[in-house]
């Protein structure tokens, strides 16, 4: 496992981006051709589908709206299947500290490490887009 930390500045509040990342409407528009089952309620299981219908799930540990978010990941979705994994300790948490001018958002990810690779260019990616989203 590796700890991987990634933030960025966003002229948005909280609740602009909380509300662009997790919200059904804005989702696929930073996860271009990705969906998402679930309520994000603490302790409810997220699944994460691509266009094939495969992803993965995970379940929500921490829920503070406009806050913090932390999600464990529990495994992959093959043909729209379960598929649990032992992924002990494997979890990522996203946080939203305001600023004088907006939002810093961070997220923390406790990573196997055949999945570092593919954070340290997800991540940055998707940082970007939020940023976009929630600025205008």
């Amino acid at each position: 496992m590796k700890q991987l930390e990634f933030e960025t500045a966003i002229n948005a509040t909280p609740e602009k981006v909380w509300e662009t990342m997790w919200s059904a409407e804005t989702y696929g528009k930073w996860t271009p051709g990705h969906r998402y089952e679930g309520n994000w309620e603490t302790g409810s299981e997220m699944k994460f589908f691509d266009k094939d219908n495969n992803g993965m799930y995970n379940r929500v540990e921490t829920n503070i709206p406009n806050r913090e978010l932390k999600m464990k990941h529990l495994g992959w979705i093959m043909a729209g299947k379960l598929d649990p994994q032992n992924w002990t300790d494997s979890e990522v948490t996203y946080f939203f500290e305001p600023t004088e001018n907006g939002t810093l958002l961070k997220t923390e990810i406790n990573a196997l490490d055949e999945f570092v690779e593919f954070y340290n260019d997800y991540i940055p990616n998707i940082f970007t887009k939020i940023k976009e989203l929630s600025e205008n």
